[in-house]
């Protein structure tokens, strides 16, 4: 070993100048509020329960979604349409309730791989932050995409860029 290796210089200095190079690098910080991050096309958000042409719900409470989800994410529970909902509901059994749980949730898709009626899909949003944990319990209300006929841009705005799932 010579003296200069024994000093530990050269790896010093080599690693300053690493250190130095990276003062002139493209920083990868984004400031959020301000910069959106551009996320992939096949990005997994937040889910949406679906609606046809004419405003009516797509899902049909088969239960698919539910048994799919690894995480045991999603709850429902079936009724049955009565006399004068037909506007309503597009099958004779509906999801009188629906909710899933953001906090378990793992976003892989499965749910939306299962749904045999295009019901539910993982929008571009991803989650927000909440407060609380029942915050994080999104039930149906808080999932339906609006009703094209009385809300045609709410529905255009939900429906978001991807566009799948929704005719």
């Amino acid at each position: 070993m010579t003296l200069a290796e024994k000093l530990y210089l050269p790896a010093i200095f080599k690693g300053m100048g690493i250190t130095f190079s990276h003062l002139f690098k493209k920083k990868p910080t984004i400031n959020y509020p301000e910069e959106k991050r551009p996320f992939s096309a096949v990005f997994r958000g937040l889910h949406i329960l679906n609606r046809d042409e004419e405003g009516r719900e797509r899902c049909t409470a088969c239960g698919l979604c539910a048994v799919a989800c690894p995480a045991e994410a999603i709850t429902m529970e079936a009724a049955e349409r009565q006399t004068g909902e037909e506007a309503l509901y597009r099958e004779e059994k509906y999801a009188a309730k629906y909710e899933i749980n953001m906090l378990r949730c793992i976003f892989c898709g499965l749910c939306e791989e299962a749904c045999p009626k295009d019901a539910i899909y993982l929008t571009q949003t991803f989650a927000p932050a909440n407060y609380g944990r029942k915050g994080f319990i999104y039930k149906k209300d808080d999932l339906l995409i609006p009703n094209p006929v009385t809300d045609p841009e709410g529905y255009e705005k939900a429906k978001g860029t991807s566009g799948k799932g929704v005719n």
